[in-house]
């Protein structure tokens, strides 16, 4: 679990339930909840987005919300001592060697690569068909949290409809004093809805799904360049420095010393 999003939605919420209720006390708390408000605010960008999507879309956008809690399954460091093992299997028995190397791997997109490979495939086309799938599956992440960034849109713009229709309300009973101010507090609960929905959930659901594309595709690539050297029979101590590229240089030194200490034991 990605206990880094959880952390931070929590804490978030902490923060302001404190900020209602650590003056006021637990009374306060009351003057924040407004069925109405709630209804018009989340109701409202909710199904604006649904206006604008497919079901289908609307259903897989509002389940995307649970991968910012799950952890990548492979790091970028596995990957790559991967396909250096891939490439010294290849190196000493073959091409053809890999289709049985690649029994144990469970990366369906790895996996596909290899067999493109074995299969004597041209490299340009075996490039070509990977990054046609990269493509397609950023496309897909890209849709998830283009859904949260739509929601976090229209969060602030319905709470501000809500406060809009308060404000009409309230007016039409100026007679009565000793409502305007229970009748202001009432409208604006709906814009600070609105902020709520944007500031607290949508935009940190839609940067971390960002940023979770950027690693997916980070590895892919290392998976292709990987698989390309290696089709190309380029040295395993050539194709892994290469690859170290995409690593940090914090991850990279740990690397190096992690490699010299298998290649130690290998020789």
């Amino acid at each position: 679990m990605d206990i880094a999003s959880a952390i931070g939605l929590v804490v978030c919420f902490g923060l302001m339930f404190y900020g209602i209720v650590g003056s006021n006390g637990m009374s306060a708390l009351a003057s924040f909840i407004d069925r109405d408000s709630i209804f018009i605010t989340f109701g409202g960008a909710f199904f604006a987005v649904l206006a604008s999507k497919t079901l289908p879309q609307f259903v897989t956008g509002l389940k995307s919300f649970q991968m910012i809690f799950k952890m990548p399954t492979v790091q970028a460091g596995e990957v790559i001592k991967q396909i250096i093992n891939l490439s010294n299997v290849a190196r000493k028995e073959g091409l053809l060697a890999l289709e049985e190397a690649s029994g144990g791997i469970e990366d369906a997109f790895l996996k596909k690569g290899i067999m493109l490979v074995v299969d004597g495939t041209d490299p340009e086309l075996v490039r070509a068909i990977m990054e046609t799938e990269m493509d397609a599956i950023e496309g897909r992440h890209k849709e998830n949290s283009g859904f949260w960034e739509d929601v976090g849109s229209m969060g602030p713009a319905w709470g501000m409809i809500g406060t809009l229709i308060g404000l009409v309300n309230m007016l039409k009973n100026l007679s009565d004093p000793s409502s305007i101010g229970p009748s202001m507090a009432v409208a604006l609960i709906t814009t600070f809805y609105g902020s709520l929905l944007a500031n607290w959930i949508c935009t940190p659901v839609a940067t971390k799904l960002k940023a979770k594309n950027a690693e997916e595709m980070a590895i892919k690539g290392i998976q292709v360049e990987g698989l390309l050297s290696i089709q190309a029979g380029e040295n395993p101590r050539v194709i892994e420095e290469k690859l170290k590229s995409y690593l940090s240089p914090k991850d990279a030194e740990s690397f190096v010393s992690e490699g010299d200490g298998g290649g130690g034991g290998e020789g």
